[in-house]
């Protein structure tokens, strides 16, 4: 059932976030402990399982402690070597420049939501957005306090959710990899039907074993690859990605589909009948896009993977929504406090997220488009093994400095 909002629940608040993922979470926290209203509406409620390998880069560790995760108590595993596996199994290893931790987002989702409630965000769980619209600030349905502090370019939103109506000076789409808005809004990654970036399924395990907690694994198999790399606990975040045909081709079947297309690769042969899978059923997603996405819509600001979304097999998805959260956070604060208008306010966001993250999201789909034929596969990482620096080269442009 939606959440049922009290009378003293915030109806008009600075800041509406759609969706409470890393991005949401990190975003309202910064902006209520700047001293503004905040609702954040959340179609889930805490704790949940994500689709998402979780490995986050090092570059993420001081701002996830400033913002007030625990990280340095939680004994988490960290993870300094990467080991790459070709359909045909053969291995290229290589150390992280600059490393990773891993922890669930069942246990980080749920910290950083109850963070969130204690920075003063009004978190709605179990709450769908059905719709967002904006105006431009003449309307009569707007707030006194906001007809007398408008500025040209400002305006406010009117946004429908499952918990009631919303009004609202800004709102920030932190949705996730596709949602009921960007089908509503047609946006055009969630209008392609098919091509080399879009139309992917993602499906997600925990597993437990006897395997080095200091490596990520990514194991290549026809048209997708699975990723595997500890967590909290004792236990693995076992996540891969392959393509809908490729479930299509397995009659719709997820087990059919591991048993006769990843096990191609013998490293995931071995591994999916030595592993004890500790889900009666896995997690799963489907139509996953790696298109170019909008940053902003009719005045709503996008962060996260509703930004824009690197490929898995760079393993660095987490570290950019945060940091997307961090530049988004810096923005909006100068707007709400009035030190300018949207018009300034969402070039400047656009800006500083174009150059933090577009080189690396083309290189993010460009080392994608080397990958999924096995005959191409095996030769490029054959290839590269005799090539320590490259790879070296890789990693690092696919991955941030600390934040």
């Amino acid at each position: 059932m939606p959440e049922i909002l009290p009378e003293t629940y915030t109806r008009k608040p600075d800041l509406l976030i759609a969706g409470g993922g890393l991005a949401g979470l990190s975003l309202g926290i910064q902006v209520a402990r700047a001293g503004f209203r905040v609702v954040l509406a959340e179609k889930e409620a805490y704790p949940f399982h994500r689709v998402c390998g979780e490995y986050i880069s090092m570059e993420s560790w001081d701002f996830l402690e400033q913002l007030g995760v625990p990280l340095t108590h939680m004994q988490l595993p960290k993870i300094r070597h990467l080991t790459v596996t070709a359909p045909n199994g053969v291995a290229l290893e290589h150390s992280l420049p600059l490393g990773g931790f891993g922890v669930s987002r069942f246990t980080l989702d749920m910290l950083m939501a109850g963070i969130a409630r204690e920075a003063g965000v009004e978190v709605l769980e179990k709450t769908k957005v059905k719709d967002i619209h904006f105006t431009d600030g003449s309307s009569a349905k707007l707030p006194d306090t906001y007809k007398r502090n408008r500025t040209p370019g400002q305006g406010s939103f009117d946004i429908q959710t499952s918990a009631g109506d919303f009004q609202s000076r800004a709102v920030a789409g932190t949705f996730g990899k596709r949602s009921n808005l960007d089908i509503r809004w047609r946006r055009s990654f969630a209008m392609e039907k098919a091509g080399p970036l879009v139309n992917y399924i993602g499906v997600k395990y925990h597993i437990s074993g006897d395997y080095p907690k200091d490596r990520i694994y990514l194991h290549n198999f026809p048209d997708g690859y699975c990723g595997m790399s500890a967590v909290e606990g004792d236990e693995y975040c076992l996540c891969y990605l392959t393509t809908a045909e490729n479930l299509r081709n397995s009659g719709q079947q997820i087990p059919q589909m591991e048993s006769t297309i990843l096990a191609k690769n013998p490293r995931l042969r071995e591994l999916f009948s030595s592993a004890r899978f500790l889900w009666p059923e896995p997690v799963a997603i489907s139509q996953i896009s790696f298109a170019h996405k909008e940053l902003i819509r009719q005045h709503v600001l996008f962060c996260g993977d509703a930004a824009g979304m690197i490929t898995p097999l760079c393993g660095n998805g987490m570290s950019m929504a945060l940091h997307g959260s961090k530049l988004l956070a810096t923005e909006l604060i100068r707007f709400l406090e009035g030190g300018q208008d949207r018009i300034a306010f969402e070039k400047n966001y656009r800006k500083q997220w174009e150059k933090t993250f577009s080189a690396r999201l083309r290189t993010g789909r460009w080392i994608q488009s080397l990958f999924g034929k096995s005959t191409a596969t095996n030769l490029f990482i054959g290839a590269m093994k005799p090539f320590p620096s490259l790879v070296d080269h890789l990693i690092r442009q696919t991955h941030g400095r600390p934040f």
